[in-house]
């Protein structure tokens, strides 16, 4: 083989093979690479030095560890509010910032930009990806704008009316339960497993039209969604299997897909079932059926659904919103509805005006049933609904990655390419927001009294083209339980205080537990 002279390179009479070259343009190639990315993340670390950060753990870990997800964590959250009141940077090891916002004028340029601008990071998300495909939480992009264009109609509240009668049922299926315990002697309950049944019940009559009696009898379905939800928050947990394919190789890996086919299986079986239905009777047939049962199925809606030029969804983008509509609508209603029971039970003279506002609204209506006409006559317990969805909101953050720079009110710049932590549970604890911000205060939200808090203060349902689609949904069915709930039962704070949790939603450590007293009104 000819040897090639490097004496150009100042290497003398040294002579080469062509591999020793192909070997010094590699490294020099890697070597360029390892300079860009040093010089960019140094003018990244120069614009974010307008920032302020709190003291790091040290050079390596940066501000790793610091808050933890438990009732620790969360206070150190308020603190960090107490004292930064705006923005603040976080480091996530020595080479990962993160910006964290906690005042709504400074959120306002991230929410209420475009998707193509501020989208979802895609680091945790990611993980339910499997499960959850390219719904309306994970895609992006114009995947993202179609599939929203087509399901807004969903959620119109003449689709949602039908849905009441569902959400008393499910009610008075929890309630007679809570009935038959307390008079065995059991009147001490966690919430969040009472609840997450009663409305993972709801949801699988709303979304695929389908009674598993779930409430009294076990559910392979509803007991998958709830591993799926419990595996997720374990992996977010553990750094190291956040690479897919270590994680592939774990037990819990394994399990997860598993449990994912059992779940996609389920879905798929209906959506093939109501298609073969929809074909041989045609749309307008099919219509006709379902107006005289007066009630159409998520899944029939996505069935329907077309956009201007005739195209509809494929059976994989219904599944995957059915699935993501399961997951999003179940833990978070749950997480509403049993801090709000927990705050009405710590306040009894804010729980007993609520109880009189229902009681004056139903009178002697047979059967006891929130109708939908209801919802707009219970001014004070939507407020109850409000201010605990302030002080303990589901979701207590989100994220976003800069696709360009973003300008904020003060002049300051966040560089493109930067993760941002929009901190929900921050925005909505931070004292210059919120006076007494720890304290329960229904009358926050009374509409007889002006505001003139920034409409950004309040995002529980988050804002802007990405916020939640069911929030109408979740709030008619948060009002329609709790109403109920307070009609029959007195409810009381638990001997200990429950420790905050925040995982995929805000939760309870050991589970959030109350005493529940029947006032003796049935249920029937």
């Amino acid at each position: 083989m000819s040897q090639l002279s490097l004496s150009w390179l100042g290497l003398g009479p040294l002579a080469a093979s062509p591999w020793l070259l192909l070997l010094l343009l590699g490294a020099s190639w890697l070597l360029a690479r390892v300079l860009a990315w040093a010089y960019a993340f140094y003018d990244n670390c120069r614009r974010l030095r307008c920032f302020p950060e709190p003291p790091k753990r040290n050079w390596l870990l940066g501000h790793l560890g610091l808050v933890k997800t438990n009732e620790e964590g969360l206070q150190l959250i308020e603190k960090l509010g107490h004292y930064f009141r705006d923005i603040h940077l976080w480091w996530l090891g020595p080479f990962y910032p993160v910006l964290r916002l906690i005042h709504p004028k400074f959120i306002a340029p991230l929410l209420q930009a475009p998707a193509t601008v501020a989208p979802k990071d895609r680091l945790f998300y990611n993980f339910m990806k499997p499960w959850l495909g390219d719904g309306l939480l994970l895609s992006a992009g114009d995947k993202w704008s179609h599939h929203r264009r087509l399901l807004t109609p969903a959620f119109h509240f003449e689709i949602l009316k039908p849905y009441m009668k569902i959400f008393n049922k499910s009610a008075d299926i929890m309630h007679d339960k809570w009935q038959r315990l307390a008079s065995e002697g059991n009147t001490r309950l966690d919430m969040f497993e009472h609840i997450s049944l009663m409305t993972l019940d709801s949801l699988q009559k709303c979304v695929f039209g389908f009674d598993s009696n779930c409430q009294e009898n076990p559910s392979e379905y509803i007991a998958a969604i709830l591993e799926l939800s419990a595996l997720v928050t374990k992996r977010s947990q553990q750094i190291f299997l956040h690479m897919d394919f270590l994680y592939q190789l774990t037990p819990d890996g394994r399990r997860f897909r598993r449990v994912c086919n059992l779940v996609h299986n389920f879905t798929d079986a209906v959506i093939q079932e109501r298609r073969r239905t929809l074909i041989s009777q045609g749309s307008h047939d099919f219509l006709k059926a379902k107006a005289k049962s007066k009630t159409l199925d998520f899944i029939d809606v996505l069935l329907l659904a077309k956009d201007e030029d005739g195209k509809k969804l494929s059976d994989e983008d219904i599944r995957a919103e059915a699935d993501t509509f399961m997951f999003e609508g179940h833990d978070t209603t749950a997480s509403g509805l049993s801090w709000a029971l927990y705050n009405l039970a710590r306040h009894p003279e804010y729980q007993e005006r609520c109880r009189q506002e229902v009681q004056q609204l139903l009178g002697d209506r047979e059967p006891k049933e929130i109708e939908w006409e209801d919802l707009a006559q219970l001014p004070f317990l939507t407020m109850c609904i409000k201010e605990s969805l302030r002080l303990h909101p589901p979701v207590t953050v989100i994220s976003r990655c800069c696709t360009q720079d973003i300008m904020l009110p003060d002049g300051r710049v966040i560089p493109k390419g930067n993760i941002c932590v929009i901190s929900i549970f921050g925005v909505h604890h931070n004292p210059s927001v919120w006076p007494d911000p720890e304290v329960y205060n229904p009358f926050r939200f009374d509409p007889e009294i002006p505001q003139k808090r920034s409409p950004l203060a309040y995002i529980p349902f988050s804002v802007g083209p990405r916020n939640c689609i069911g929030q109408t949904f979740a709030m008619a069915e948060m009002k329609v339980v709790l109403a109920l709930t307070l009609l029959r039962f007195r409810v009381l704070p638990d001997y200990t205080e429950p420790r905050r949790k925040p995982e995929l939603i805000l939760r309870a450590e050991g589970g959030l537990w109350l005493r529940v007293q029947p006032l003796g009104t049935s249920t029937q």
